[in-house]
């Protein structure tokens, strides 16, 4: 899969693969290990979408990226609030919000056609 979606999903799990490297120095093991779950499982959840069988299919597993997204944001904002690390979130923060507004645009455009 290649679509613009996919693909920036793709970079953002990179991204939170090295935050997570970046947290494991700082011995923050448990919201970090929740993060990464979450931000990997939004492209595996669009990835997946590409072979679905039909458009409520489709609509489901892109309906699971946007609510990973929105966990993600959760672990982020968690991070951020608790003081548990001194790495600056915002990048993360705002790429993440990008994916919730994009996700939530294509389950919307796809529940009305």
């Amino acid at each position: 899969m290649n679509g613009p979606v996919y693909k920036k999903c793709f970079s953002f799990a990179l991204l939170i693969i090295e935050l997570f490297k970046k947290l494991k120095t700082e011995q923050e093991y448990v919201i970090s290990k929740q993060l990464l779950r979450s931000a990997t499982s939004i492209g595996a959840n669009i990835h997946e979408a590409s072979a679905a069988v039909s458009r409520n299919d489709f609509n489901y597993k892109m309906s699971l990226a946007s609510k990973e997204a929105r966990e993600t944001k959760f672990w982020l904002l968690l991070l951020k609030k608790g003081n548990l690390t001194c790495i600056d979130l915002q990048k993360e923060l705002e790429l993440c919000d990008e994916l919730i507004r994009l996700l939530t645009s294509i389950v919307k455009s796809t529940k009305k056609s």
